[in-house]
């Protein structure tokens, strides 16, 4: 039994696991900020220079009798590239894409001394 709990203790420890769990409590705070951002600031915006004085989200066209909202998939579009943008520079900034590099690196010099 000690060499089970050892194993799952070394796997939290080892795999990131508790980071992994911080970052996604995180990620959903950031995302509820920028879909705010997007949704609260720049649809507007957009929207007033496109016309759509109800929003960006709420302008459509009508072919025959569908409604086509590409109001919502330009809004939505620009959610996702705002929160790529927000976790790219998170990432660069804090170095996070090297600590990740570190442990690859730590294990190929692990294979070739042995």
């Amino acid at each position: 039994m000690k060499k089970h709990l050892k194993g799952f203790s070394d796997f939290i420890r080892e795999q990131g696991v508790v980071g992994l769990a911080v970052g996604f409590i995180l990620g959903g705070s950031v995302a509820k900020v920028v879909s705010s951002v997007v949704n609260d600031l720049i649809n507007p915006m957009i929207g007033l220079v496109l016309g759509a004085t109800s929003g960006l989200k709420e302008a459509y066209f009508e072919i025959g009798t569908a409604k086509i909202m590409w109001g919502n998939f330009v809004s939505v579009f620009i959610d996702f590239m705002v929160v790529a943008l927000v976790v790219y520079f998170g990432v660069k900034l804090l170095k996070l894409d090297k600590l990740d590099k570190k442990k690859e690196d730590a294990k190929d010099k692990k294979k070739t001394k042995k």
